[in-house]
């Protein structure tokens, strides 16, 4: 069966709150017949992926802000701009040094369910409040497990 084309404004996308971060399904796998899914994710400085490996491969691409992204044990210092391309199974995170966004493509398409069962909806297409409460770190890398993904305990 083919895919149909998807239109849809800034603001139609399915918006969640994950480790203090704006979490954005711009496109879901389930729209892309397993496809594709795309992400948009700002976060905070300070904040940033766990260092993790999933069974897809992954494009990323800095909107704004400035990071570390972490590939294997190289970091890379990336500003807006910069891409990334990580195959299947690589360990990668990122960090944010400051308020950054970036725009994530993943082949397969289906990784946004692990998203949406680990995130909250967002309220406001904003960054969430600051949360006394730290993540559920073990649920999180239980979901993960799920999805064929392994999520580690961030370095200190």
């Amino acid at each position: 069966m083919p895919t149909n084309p998807i239109a849809r404004k800034g603001d139609e996308s399915r918006a969640l709150w994950l480790l203090g971060g704006l979490y954005e399904i711009v496109v879901s796998g389930d729209e892309t017949d397993g496809k594709v899914t795309v992400m948009r994710m700002t976060a905070p400085a300070g904040t940033g992926s766990p260092p993790h490996t999933h069974p897809g491969d992954e494009l990323l691409y800095v909107l704004e802000g400035d990071l570390s992204v972490h590939i294997g044990d190289d970091v890379v210092a990336a500003h807006a701009g910069a891409s990334f391309y990580f195959p299947a199974g690589t360990r990668e995170w990122f960090a944010a040094e400051t308020q950054a966004t970036v725009l994530a493509t993943y082949t397969p398409g289906g990784i946004d369910k692990f998203f949406a069962e680990v995130g909250e909806p967002a309220l406001t297409r904003t960054l969430p409040p600051a949360s006394d409460t730290p993540p559920d770190l073990q649920r999180i890398i239980s979901v993960a497990a799920k999805y064929g993904m392994n999520i580690e305990a961030p370095p200190q």
